[in-house]
């Protein structure tokens, strides 16, 4: 018996086949082999055709049945995780009218800043334990007064995951989960944010239906089955944001858990049990994966725009492709912690939220051209974005979540030692490193919403740790110093923001 995950990505789409009973990957794939591409049609902005996301999805599924030889009839279930925060909008024909608004886009960051003081902080906070910020809501008013023409078109929006779930299916759904990433759902009264809504001039009609994120959403349709090489009727039994479901994937699911990830964007997301909120909108919280009405389970989520595009820009820019990011890894070793001086802030993707939505740029300080080449610039945006994860884990501290384990998969710039030996002696966590990615942890999801493990402890028996990162003290002081020269370079940027407004 086998299940797919499929994820979402804003870089790629990847994809896992699953074995139920032993718990692990039969295969995995990703498409497109190159970057899938965003485009920016003004600065700030940041955009993806959806059909780009179902057309990967269609490749890999044929790519995985080829490679394991497996037949449809064995595939029972499929699970889907997404890029959170986007915007799809369709018509009554479920043709898409725009291209998305992804995450990274920061065009509606006022829009949320005045719904947030014309509807009152103590509301908002209390309801929907954020501001309606940068979100998907925001993104949505976003339309309505800049493309009017497209929204009178509109029959539903829909959140990346929930785009696939219908051209799989030809249903439009969502989650209550998905709802709260999109800043869509009172938490005061478990139900869609109807104040906020009404404020936006949203009408109910446009939401999808909503489902639970585990257990029978929808199912496979014939055309999709034609298309995929699967059956008809294969039921969709999960669906969740990147960072919920990375948290799952990595049996993080219990308050004081906290789990991470550095793919295009970095990620620490702890769980609670307590409503959790930062007035100053620097992390957010959202209805965890197993969150309930009668069970409350929040993900407090800091976000990290400017990590792995960070890693993949520097690369582009100094290397020809023939250059791995193991050998950069590798030539950045042969620098000392703090190199020489030369510092990078990784704040060049986007609004960042940790930065109260201000926009520093990325840059590189202290540059000399007698003393630094490729592999110092390497190790900066290394340890750049290392600071920038322990800056977050600061902020997180005040919220009262203070990690003594962060669990992450072996995966992306986890790989990298120099990245995670900073974060770990900075923060003095042990880093525990996974055989799990955002694909397989939709696969194993989809097996629990299908009903084939009894409990969460069962669903997890294929997970194992292959490798334990202790912090390094004998170089604390080292990598301290070089976290006060760059952090005093975020702080210099970020006065000079405020003192323009």
């Amino acid at each position: 018996m086998k299940t797919i995950g499929y994820d979402i990505g804003s870089s790629s789409v990847k994809a896992a086949l699953y074995d139920v009973e032993s718990g692990r990957a039969v295969a995995q794939s990703f498409y497109p082999k190159d970057e899938m591409k965003i485009e920016s049609p003004k600065p700030g902005w940041a955009e993806q055709n959806p059909e780009d996301w179902w057309n990967a999805v269609k490749i890999i599924t044929k790519e995985l049945l080829t490679v394991s030889k497996a037949s449809a009839d064995e595939i029972q279930a499929i699970g889907i995780t997404y890029q959170m925060h986007g915007l799809v909008l369709v018509d009554k024909n479920q043709k898409v009218l725009r291209p998305s608004i992804i995450w990274c886009d920061s065009r509606a960051v006022e829009i949320g800043n005045e719904a947030f003081k014309a509807i009152g902080q103590e509301k908002c906070l209390g309801s929907l334990l954020n501001s309606p910020g940068n979100f998907t809501a925001s993104k949505l008013r976003w339309v309505i007064e800049n493309e009017p023409d497209t929204f009178d078109k509109t029959f539903k929006f829909m959140l990346p995951g929930d785009y696939i779930a219908m051209k799989l299916s030809g249903e439009i759904t969502t989650t209550a989960q998905g709802l709260s990433e999109g800043i869509l759902w009172n938490f005061e009264s478990d139900e869609p944010a109807e104040f906020l809504m009404e404020h936006y001039g949203i009408k109910d009609s446009l939401l999808p239906k909503i489902v639970p994120g585990f257990g029978h959403q929808c199912s496979l349709s014939k055309g999709a089955a034609e298309d995929l090489g699967l059956k008809a009727g294969t039921p969709v039994t999960y669906r969740a944001g990147d960072q919920p479901n990375n948290a799952f994937s990595l049996d993080v699911l219990q308050p004081g858990e906290i789990a991470s990830t550095a793919g295009t964007s970095g990620v620490v997301y702890g769980v609670t049990d307590q409503i959790k909120f930062d007035r100053l909108n620097r992390v957010n919280s959202f209805a965890h994966v197993n969150h309930t009405k009668e069970s409350r389970k929040l993900g407090i989520l800091l976000c990290i725009n400017g990590t792995g595009i960070s890693n993949s820009w520097i690369r582009k820019v100094l290397f020809d492709s023939s250059v791995s990011y193991e050998e950069m890894n590798r030539l950045a070793g042969e620098v000392k912690i703090g190199c020489y001086e030369l510092t990078f802030l990784p704040f060049g993707n986007g609004a960042e939220r940790m930065l109260s939505n201000l926009e520093p740029g990325s840059s590189f300080a202290g540059l000399n051209f007698n003393i630094h080449g490729r592999k110092h610039m390497v190790r900066a945006v290394l340890e750049g974005v290392a600071f920038s994860f322990y800056y977050g884990l600061n902020i997180l501290g005040e919220l009262g979540v203070s990690p003594n384990v962060i669990r992450a998969g072996m995966a992306n710039m986890f790989l990298s030692g120099i990245f995670r030996d900073a974060i770990s002696t900075l923060s003095g966590a042990v880093i525990q490193l996974y055989n799990t990615d955002g694909s397989l942890g939709a696969a194993r999801a989809a097996a629990y919403g299908a009903g084939f493990y009894s409990s969460f402890d069962e669903a997890f028996k294929g997970l194992e740790c292959l490798m334990t990162i202790e912090p390094d003290d004998k170089n604390k002081d080292r990598y301290s110093a070089a976290y006060s020269r760059w952090l005093k370079e975020l702080e210099l940027k970020l006065q000079t923001l405020v003192n323009k407004k």
